[in-house]
């Protein structure tokens, strides 16, 4: 991996192929090794760019609450170091919320921007609630056992038992998370606003992508906008997960995506 210096934190990151520039943002407790399966597909044709967030991986986790905009800008910063002026972002779930402050705020450097497995709503009061339950298993259980009870959650109920291989390297990505970085990520995650407006009200391409089995976010706080400019895709049987769930497809679909925006702009 290669790091960079971003807002005085370390930010570690993969960059790969050649091309347009992709970024793709992982989730919650995960890390750029998230997109090991998509990113040999997509950097054939794309430079694909996988950066470690603020408290994940091999980025640095400073103490206390994070804010998305905080991890936004990490984002948005590393692209600035490296010289990268426009590209396309997508974030998965935690990635996903990232990508909307992106898109909010620095939607100049963008040639389009989707949400994998994300939303546009706030978290509700009970869900805020879960994060400070989260904080609370971290802090005095650790980060293994709070893993351990978080990924299985996160694949289709089949896939836990079917896909036992790559259930245990989530795991095992996540066990990797500093407890700090978690306790961080999730108090971002909790205090982040509705952020339904901008995917309104951008003239941007969206790639808006939901799993039929996915129980931590269902497609209809998924797809809360449709037009034009909107591609709103259901992959069959995953649940949160279909990087790893349905690996290919989901590849396709971003291809597909990719293709779109940059023969418009030829």
């Amino acid at each position: 991996m290669e790091k960079a210096t971003v807002n005085g934190s370390t930010i570690a990151y993969d960059d790969r192929g050649e091309g347009e520039v992709v970024v793709l943002v992982h989730g919650f407790c995960g890390s750029s090794s998230y997109f090991d399966k998509i990113v040999p597909l997509l950097s054939k044709q794309y430079r694909v760019i996988t950066p470690d967030l603020r408290g994940h991986g091999s980025s640095d986790a400073p103490l206390g609450a994070y804010t998305i905009e905080q991890l936004a800008d990490d984002v948005t910063g590393l692209m600035e170091s490296i010289g990268v002026e426009k590209y396309t972002l997508l974030g998965h779930s935690l990635g996903g919320y990232v990508t909307l402050s992106v898109a909010q705020r620095y939607a100049s450097s963008l040639n389009g921007f989707g949400l994998l497995h994300s939303t546009a709503y706030p978290d509700s009061e009970e869900a805020k609630e879960k994060r400070l339950k989260a904080v609370s298993t971290i802090q005095s259980e650790g980060i293994t056992t709070f893993i351990e009870n978080l990924v299985p959650a996160l694949f289709a109920p089949d896939h836990v038992e079917q896909l036992t291989e790559d259930v245990i390297r989530v795991k095992e990505i996540g066990y990797k998370t500093p407890p700090q970085g978690a306790s961080g990520a999730a108090m971002a995650m909790r205090e982040r606003p509705d952020r339904r407006d901008v995917l309104s009200s951008s003239t941007l391409p969206i790639l808006l992508v939901a799993g039929e089995k996915d129980g931590v976010i269902p497609a209809e706080k998924t797809f809360t906008t449709e037009g034009p400019k909107v591609t709103q895709e259901t992959i069959a049987g995953v649940g949160h997960m279909s990087m790893y769930e349905a690996p290919e497809q989901l590849a396709n679909i971003i291809l597909e995506f990719l293709g779109k925006i940059h023969s418009t702009q030829a």
